[in-house]
């Protein structure tokens, strides 16, 4: 069925009043069932799995993934069965909604875990109690919600704002629920089957669950003499080592460095084979990109200047060259320069981003005497005019508190984090993109301009900017498909807190237990955050941010200040080039810059799922055939089960690993 919506001209020439009472009386499904006992348990249960494959993705990558079409998809399939087998009712549009709304909103939960928190464990070297980072993550989350009805009102029920990947949420529950039910059963089995198979790979890859099933599980018969598990390497090149050992083969090097020590290592993983898929050829491109110039050429090179090299640890013990330590020591430095740089052309060359903020505070309100047709069905506004301040006030007390920020910055850094919050929703209201990275690095040089001294007084208020306005945008996000199938906001309000505590619950002890595990002596340390298999180039850029503040660029090898300039002045070419073309310009500087910090063997991977869905869709093109909508209409679930497989075995593994 097509979907309702106002003219360009309506939404120019109506009130808000006239388009509210248009809304209540065509759109608006009355009491149909939302939020349910079980759209809300599921959401919360769909939530808290999805996002700790989130921040599996986010540890590996940097990339926060969208996790609304996933549930749509697993909840539709989900509740579709079991009307068909007369064990429940299936799910109403509206239920499902609520459900992709709260899901979503626990993904987004991981946001501060793998950036703003981690590099501030990383920078000071204390771990955090999970029952602050709990506490501080809820209230800016909370804090996003109350800041973001007032901006709904003007962006959605006035401005009709497209909120394109909200937009795209309706448009397929709508086809779900109103089109063949076997199109949504088709998505359905994609996602399932390509989750268990790539599951099933992934443990045959997993050292943890082989030596569980090897050791643990067959050892009364025929495994009872293993003492080490027999499992396929994911390094494939691991059997081209193994073999030159044994036969003196040659080892490939480039100036004199071995392939390892670089990082380049040929690796076939299944969740960055759907992460590429996700992303396309253009970013995905971009990245592989600045992988290839900085581990390729740049690091070598710096290795035979000598200002990358060997080191010797607090401890006394020899830190041999590898690619974290080309990271850290030269790399990080050009390579947060471009996403930095990159970012905020790219906003500054969005001037209708900005005037977001004039819209929701100055213009004048279209009220008058006629009674408001949504007063019930509204989240009123005085919630957030009394909701903002005391959230504000304890969101300044846990910064204080937790983190020992001035109170004096924490209460400074408010009135920015709000402005920025409003930019943030308005970019996500026209392009889908939330640019909350770049943002809160405003607030970090703000912070950091004022107290160079301590890292936490600039780290803590950007991780706040960055949860603040990633929920104010994720929700106003999620409630656009609310508003076109005819939903209760007020019950979608209540929805993303539940997601906010699903998504914290969740994803905090599964960090402690995978990236803060304690050692023999039972104490934990953030050295153990980011390692080999999980690069935190997240929390990397905001630690190198944070790092560049407090010593300032003299400390830095002269190689490093001349390619930060190079990649400023790179980045600033290329965002220029895209704006230029509108968009056509293949490069992505802060792809590149991305590329930097990501193991070149993620980077490969992901550029090679790129790649297969990029080419498959040239070959595909015709709607309604086979390979179309394998392709091209399944892509995303094909993707998602690759993510979501790949991820849940993974965090099983490791969870193995830590336990026996």
């Amino acid at each position: 069925m097509a979907l309702q919506q106002l003219s360009d001209e309506q939404i120019r020439n109506w009130t808000r009043e006239e388009k509210d009472q248009w809304w209540f009386s065509t759109i608006y499904r009355g009491d149909m069932a939302q939020l349910t006992l079980r759209s809300a348990l599921t959401g919360f249960l769909l939530g808290g799995i999805l996002a700790a494959t989130a921040l599996y993705i986010g540890a590996k990558t940097g990339i926060t993934i969208g996790v609304n079409l996933t549930a749509v998809i697993i909840a539709f399939a989900l509740f579709n069965i079991l009307s068909k087998a007369r064990i429940a009712s299936d799910f109403t549009i509206l239920e499902n909604n609520c459900t992709q709304s709260i899901a979503s909103s626990a993904g987004y939960m991981t946001v501060p875990l793998t950036a703003s928190l981690s590099a501030y464990m990383l920078v000071t070297n204390t771990i955090i109690p999970w029952w602050q980072m709990l506490t501080w993550m809820t209230i800016c989350s909370i804090l996003g919600v109350l800041i973001a009805f007032p901006m709904k009102r003007r962006f959605i029920n006035d401005e009709q704002l497209p909120f394109p990947e909200g937009r795209a949420a309706g448009v397929v529950l709508d086809s779900l629920y109103t089109g063949e039910a076997s199109t949504g059963m088709y998505k359905a089995r994609l996602l399932a089957v390509t989750a268990t198979l790539t599951g099933l790979y992934q443990m045959i890859i997993s050292d943890g669950w082989m030596k569980l099933i090897q050791i643990k599980i067959l050892s009364m018969d025929a495994w009872a003499g293993v003492k080490q598990a027999w499992y396929l390497h994911e390094r494939i090149d691991t059997y081209y080592y193994n073999l030159a050992v044994k036969y003196d083969l040659l080892i490939p090097k480039i100036l004199g460095v071995d392939f390892r020590a670089l990082g380049l290592r040929l690796t076939l993983d299944a969740a960055m084979l759907g992460v590429g898929g996700l992303m396309g050829i253009r970013v995905a491109t971009s990245v592989f990109i600045g992988t290839a110039i900085n581990f390729f050429l740049l690091a070598p090179l710096m290795i035979q200047r000598g200002d990358i090299v060997e080191r010797i640890s607090p401890a006394g013990k020899l830190i041999p060259i590898s690619r974290i330590e080309i990271v850290n020591q030269w790399s990080l430095w050009w390579g947060v320069t471009m996403m930095v740089v990159g970012s905020l052309v790219s906003l500054a060359a969005k001037p209708d981003i900005f005037t977001g903020i004039f819209k929701v505070f100055n213009k004048k309100s279209n009220a008058n005497t006629h009674v408001d047709p949504l007063r019930d069905i509204e989240v009123p506004l005085w919630v957030s005019f009394v909701g903002v301040p005391i959230f504000s006030v304890l969101g300044a007390w846990a910064t204080h508190s937790f983190f020992n920020v001035p109170w004096l910055l924490a209460f400074i850094s408010l009135p920015l984090i709000f402005v920025l919050s409003v930019i943030c929703t308005n970019s996500m209201a026209l392009t889908s993109w939330s640019p909350t990275g770049s943002l809160s690095k405003i607030t970090q040089f703000t912070m950091g301009a004022i107290d160079r001294a301590n890292p936490a007084s600039n780290l803590i208020p950007a991780g706040m900017t960055a949860e603040v306005a990633s929920n104010a945008s994720v929700l106003l996000s999620d409630i656009k498909p609310g508003y076109m199938l005819g939903a209760k906001p007020r019950q979608q309000a209540w929805g993303h807190v539940i997601g906010i505590f699903s998504g914290g619950l969740a994803c905090i002890p599964l960090f402690y237990l995978l990236f803060l595990p304690p050692d023999a002596a039972g104490l934990r340390s953030a050295s153990t955050i980011v390692s080999e298999q999980f690069a935190f180039p997240g929390a990397m850029q905001w630690k190198g941010v944070a790092e560049l503040i407090a010593k300032g660029v003299s400390s830095l090898p002269s190689s490093a200040i001349f390619a930060m300039i190079i990649a400023a002045i790179a980045a600033t070419l290329i965002e220029v080039a895209r704006i230029v073309t509108k968009g056509k310009f293949p490069l992505s500087s802060v792809s590149i810059g991305l590329g930097v910090i990501l193991p070149p063997e993620a980077c490969f991977t992901m550029w090679l799922g790129a790649l297969i869905f990029w080419w498959m869709g040239k070959r595909h093109t015709q709607p309604g055939t086979k390979g179309y909508n394998f392709w091209v209409d399944g892509c995303e679930p094909i993707c998602a089960g690759l993510v979501s497989g790949a991820a849940l075995i993974g965090i099983g593994n490791a969870i193995i690993n830590v336990l026996i």
